[in-house]
């Protein structure tokens, strides 16, 4: 989520850069909110010193024979109107945040402005793409060729954009999947953590999944089933916080968060990750 001070600061650059992701300018809408925020917070700090010099003075008055009505009903009404004003600045505390947090992270500087992925520009190339005398076959083709890769299946029994994977290529997705947490607690000091599928929507929302990705995350009960977050975000919580975590993860997830709409398994509603 954004920082407000950082927008109270500099709201011109914070249009400016939410700009060159195609937004329209919204820290003056942000700040209006603030703003108003800020001054109940004001006034109901002022209201509680109020009372309790209020109260105070009663307690002298009383204790000298003198008439402390007029101070009571003060308090009294003092005591009556913060919880109004207490539910305004929760409902503008409540919008303030909405705002923040469905907006999308500033771009670095050095990212080049564009529309799309049409304007990126090729930083470098790694080795030199092949040549074939026939015509080549992508890996849908030749896994259910092999009989290891049932996308109708998967489709039947689940969804769509789901798979079964059999024999040797289930094989290998587990020997990926073991190889790499290997790979990782062994040689790089990580500590291998298997945390719970189901998380709730605090812990959501405090990883970047919550609210912007709301459409694509599985839900059971009042929880949500884990999407593709990196067990980073949960170091704190998990009570690591020298040593990072890695751990298996089967990430569920649809809608947008499945991807392009293209054939393959490159964009699935689930499969295996090894996170950090």
């Amino acid at each position: 989520m954004h920082d407000i001070r950082f927008i109270r600061d500099n709201p011109e650059q914070f249009d400016a850069a939410l700009a060159r992701r195609g937004l329209d300018p919204v820290a003056g809408a942000i700040l209006e909110i603030d703003s108003k925020r800020r001054g109940l917070q004001a006034r109901l700090q002022e209201m509680q010193s109020r009372r309790n010099q209020a109260s105070k003075e009663i307690g002298a008055l009383k204790s000298q024979g003198g008439d402390a009505d007029a101070l009571i009903a003060e308090v009294n009404d003092i005591k009556q109107q913060m919880p109004e004003i207490e539910a305004e600045e929760n409902t503008l505390a409540a919008q303030l945040d909405g705002r923040l947090m469905e907006l999308p992270n500033l771009l670095d500087d050095a990212v080049p402005a564009g529309d799309n992925e049409d304007d990126n520009e090729l930083v470098r190339t790694h080795g030199s793409i092949p040549g074939f005398s026939f015509p080549p076959r992508d890996h849908v083709e030749i896994g259910e060729g092999l009989g290891q890769m049932d996308f109708a299946l998967g489709a039947k029994v689940s969804g769509a954009r789901l798979v079964v994977l059999r024999h040797q290529l289930a094989r290998l997705e587990r020997a990926l999947a073991a190889f790499m947490l290997d790979l990782h607690t062994s040689k790089f000091g990580y500590v291998e953590t298997m945390p719970p599928y189901l998380v709730n929507t605090q812990t959501m929302t405090g990883t970047g999944q919550l609210p912007k990705f709301a459409e694509d995350l599985y839900r059971a009960g009042r929880g949500h089933l884990q999407g593709g977050q990196r067990l980073g975000q949960h170091s704190h919580a998990l009570g690591l916080r020298e040593r990072p975590p890695v751990g298996l993860r089967v990430v569920v997830q649809g809608g947008r968060g499945g991807g392009y709409l293209q054939g393959g398994q490159q964009r699935l509603h689930s499969h295996a990750l090894c996170l950090q």
